[in-house]
């Protein structure tokens, strides 16, 4: 367990020194401002922190750390709230440091593919700019993302299946430590082999070593060509099949998504999406040349067909397959204006692709069991699966919490992870235990090196006492 330190509130003279460090400005302990740092997008219930600030500069953030590990008081980091497990709730009070002001992208490095940005730049903005570059930041998790909370999270998202997760795609950052010392971790050169790898030790970290204050991407160009095709099956099993199937052709999907029948209906009545009431795979495919794309579209078309797909329809038209993908990437926004009146518990856990559809029998089976109703969407690509629970009571919420506790333990049993990309958070730290056994000494113990008074984001990653 981490025990948390006895901290101190903060005063009207702490406020005063932070206003000194950002400026009076970019410090508030209004009520509005509060609430509005007090909870993500996740089910967990808010907590307010006691003040807000807002820096600007990497200096700001490492002078405002030394000033809260001198007086022990908690310090959260906070990019947009999208999160959802609860990473950026400040569980213990203290500052919220909101990164909303550092959204500059410093310098493309067009030739070399990279990009360095601060952290509170949102990775759909950050591509509009680069897309005059022909170029993009290949994760994407869906909502509009701060790129300092995807690096903390290791925020994965569709494209994982071709382009790997956050963590793939960084090659250098800033970060401020709980004294306020600030460090550069990483290089600008794609092979790095001095010393140990501090950059991915932040990376996943959830803000609890650190906090991020700028960051060097890696970038890949825009495709040429871009295709995108559904698949319709009479079961989810059999759809599962086809995904590891399309896996094992030396196809390389940009994108390999699942959805169940319930959400392939709700995506055609509220998206106007040609979609019929059946399991379904959404794909997407990038090539350099057309024969290439036009090549991969009829081999996955004719994998999908020997597995008893029941519909199959490929695009190659750029408006068709950006409407496909606002649909999916609305789905969560789509069920929560369907169940308006209830609370959602959703789930993310991943396994090896060959593990994948025992994995989704199981889930199924639990459905039946249990009587619930559950929609299930995921990064099949990739072996992960988010299950999302509506409720309108304790009652329900407890049981759907137990049913998440049974999908956990069945993705580790498969030798998979209870957080495929939602990071650990609140909900997850029960489960580190079992997981992670031994290891999670090793994890405390360079949590306990670099921030001794536990100032960081505390209550997170850590099975709290």
């Amino acid at each position: 367990m981490i025990k948390t330190t006895a901290y101190a509130p903060v005063t009207p003279d702490t406020v005063a020194a932070l206003a000194d460090i950002f400026g009076a400005d970019y410090v508030s302990t209004a009520q509005a401002d509060l609430e509005l740092h007090a909870r993500d997008q996740s089910h967990h219930p808010g907590c307010h922190g006691e003040v807000v600030v807002w820096p600007r500069a990497a200096e700001q953030v490492a002078a405002a750390l030394a000033l809260a590990n001198a007086r022990r008081i908690p310090v959260t980091p906070w990019g947009v709230g999208t999160s959802l497990e609860g990473n950026p709730i400040p569980l213990y009070g203290g500052v919220l440091m909101s990164f909303e002001r550092m959204n500059r992208v410093l310098a493309v490095h067009a030739d070399d593919f990279q990009v360095t940005v601060q952290p509170g730049v949102c990775h759909k903005d950050l591509n509009e700019q680069l897309a005059r570059c022909g170029l993009f930041f290949a994760p994407d998790p869906g909502a509009n993302a701060t790129i300092g909370g995807m690096l903390a999270n290791n925020a994965a998202g569709i494209r994982t299946v071709k382009y790997g997760a956050s963590k793939d795609n960084v090659l250098a950052m800033q970060v401020a430590l709980a004294d306020g010392r600030l460090i550069r971790v990483g290089s600008r050169s794609v092979k790095q082999a001095a010393g140990y790898d501090l950059l991915h030790l932040f990376v996943g970290s959830e803000g609890t070593l650190g906090i991020i204050t700028e960051a060097t991407l890696k970038l890949v160009p825009i495709a040429p060509y871009m295709g995108a095709a559904l698949a319709a099956f009479e079961t989810v099993e059999t759809a599962v099949e086809a995904v590891v199937a399309v896996r094992g052709s030396g196809l390389e999907p940009a994108a390999l998504e699942l959805i169940d029948a319930a959400h392939a209906a709700m995506l055609r009545q509220a998206e106007g999406v040609d979609l019929t009431d059946r399991p379904t795979l959404f794909m997407e495919f990038h090539a350099a040349h057309e024969t290439a794309l036009n090549l991969g579209l009829e081999t996955v078309r004719d994998i999908c067909a020997e597995l008893g797909a029941v519909s199959f329809r490929a695009t190659t038209d750029t408006a068709e397959r950006k409407k496909l993908w606002h649909a999916r990437h609305s789905s969560y926004e789509i069920m929560v204006r369907t169940y308006s009146e209830k609370g959602f518990f959703i789930n993310d856990v991943a396994v090896p692709i060959s593990a994948y559809p025992e994995l989704i029998g199981y889930i199924e089976q639990l459905k039946r069991e249990h009587g619930v109703t559950a929609y299930m969407i995921g990064h099949a690509g990739d072996g992960n699966i988010h299950v999302e629970f509506p409720f309108a009571s304790p009652e329900e919420y407890a049981q759907r919490q137990a049913i998440n506790g049974m999908i956990v333990r069945k993705a580790l049993e498969l030798g998979g992870t209870c957080t495929g990309e939602h990071g650990v958070g609140i909900g997850k730290a029960k489960y580190m235990p079992e997981e992670h056994g031994a290891a999670l000494e090793v994890m405390r113990a360079l949590k306990q090196t670099l921030d001794p008074n536990n100032i960081l984001n505390p209550g997170k990653v850590f099975p709290v006492d």
